[in-house]
């Protein structure tokens, strides 16, 4: 366990510390799956008649939704301040599971847009909390290493989505795509409520009286107003603009890449089969880059992958012959999405442990509006019919002006014990 977690509050669950990682990492694999389902259904949403959408339309619901998980993440850092972390992770898995079965049995498009804002709200507490979680029982040096294979978890509950939708949307509808995704916290929640332990860092803060005295200040802390405080002003901005080039990217593409390349000429089996390619990308990419963190130092990691992500999605914007087109779309999948979860590990790295909650739900929730321009860009780019390749010279732009704004940010410098 991290020194972070040093304290002479007993935690009597602590005895638990190895389930935090699988545990986070389930959490994080069921938000992957809500929120790339909407990419997955989106082609037959377009195409039912008893709804009528267009991509404009369908952009809409999709930012409406994710205007609720911004909220939610902006939400989460007092929450956890309140109720303690585990429990926050609790109230937003069982939210966001209850919310989207019932997005099956939406009546209409405004209805299932209502539904898809409130499980936002549970969904964008998941993160930072999970994030939060596990870097404080990471292993002293391993942090970035935790942090990313959690973060697979984001990509398998992907790739499982686009698996699902090949299988299931074109025999079955959209509709059992919500009802598959929310059974699995059927079993995950009471799993949770048995092994799951409380931050350590939280109990010192409430037997304390104050999360300022548990820190061990000698004055009170605003965690919020620290974030512009004493050198860390600059970080804080640019990890608010790196995470919106970085959600931007990530959403941008779950979105809309099935039909930015059936409007390239593909046909919807080989377009979905390319958002799968493009999420198992994702999972090798965060095996990879946090044990490259690990070992080079996070800045340096996080300015490398934005620079390669720029490139491959770029390249893109070739049609490439045959199969090379599955490669370019795992390469490009490879760097794009754990360029993002780099950023969280920096941003992990870089604020002591009273702040780094706030640090993350804020850089998560502000990252958000670039979530809410990803499909909002998409949705124009193919209402005006130049999607394909225009599409893929927006998304390796805002990779560039992603590792600009990180490189800005100086290295982490080593915690002390008690933070």
């Amino acid at each position: 366990m991290s020194t972070d977690s040093t304290t002479s509050v007993t935690n009597s669950r602590e005895r638990y510390a190895r389930w935090v990682l699988p545990l986070c990492w389930s959490a994080v694999a069921l938000e992957g799956f809500d929120l790339v389902v909407v990419g997955v259904v989106l082609p037959s949403l377009l195409r039912f008649p008893a709804w009528g959408l267009t991509p404009n339309t369908a952009s809409l619901i999709s930012v409406i939704g994710l205007l609720g998980v911004m909220a939610g993440a902006l939400a989460t850092g007092p929450v956890t301040d309140l109720i303690g972390r585990r429990r926050t992770m609790l109230i937003t898995v069982v939210a966001f599971s209850v919310l989207t079965l019932l997005c099956a049995a939406a009546p209409n498009p405004w209805v299932f847009a209502v539904l898809r804002f409130l499980a936002g709200l549970g969904l964008g507490g998941v993160l930072p909390v999970a994030l939060a979680l596990v870097n404080e029982y990471a292993k002293p040096g391993r942090a970035g290493g935790a942090i990313t294979t959690m973060m697979t978890g984001y990509h398998v509950g992907a790739v499982l989505t686009a698996l699902l939708g090949i299988a299931v949307v074109p025999t079955l509808g959209w509709r059992p795509m919500f009802v598959i995704g929310a059974l699995p916290a059927l079993v995950l929640v009471p799993v949770m409520v048995r092994y799951l332990p409380e931050s350590t860092w939280y109990l010192r803060a409430r037997a304390a009286g104050a999360p300022a005295a548990a820190a061990g200040a000698a004055e009170v802390r605003n965690p919020v107003t620290a974030l512009f405080r004493g050198g860390y002003l600059l970080p804080t901005l640019a990890f608010w603009v790196t995470s919106f080039m970085g959600l931007l990217l990530v959403y941008g593409l779950n979105t809309w890449l099935p039909e930015i390349m059936r409007s390239a000429g593909y046909q919807l089996g080989a377009s979905l089969a390319l958002l799968l390619v493009l999420n198992v990308g994702a999972v090798v990419g965060m095996l990879i880059a946090g044990r490259v963190a690990d070992r080079i130092g996070v800045r340096p990691a996080t300015i490398a992958w934005f620079a390669a992500a720029m490139l491959f999605l770029a390249l893109l914007s070739i049609k490439l012959p045959g199969a090379t087109v599955y490669l370019g779309v795992l390469l490009a999948g490879i760097f794009v999405f754990s360029a993002q979860v780099l950023v969280y590990a920096f941003i992990s790295q870089r604020y002591p442990t009273w702040v780094r909650g706030t640090a993350l739900g804020s850089a998560s929730g502000v990252g958000r509006l670039g979530a809410i321009t990803g499909p909002l860009v998409g949705g124009a780019l193919l209402t005006a019919g130049i999607a394909y390749p225009w599409g893929f010279y927006i998304f390796a732009a805002v990779a560039g002006f992603g590792a600009i704004a990180v490189s800005v940010v100086s290295r982490p410098e080593p915690q002390p014990a008690e933070v």
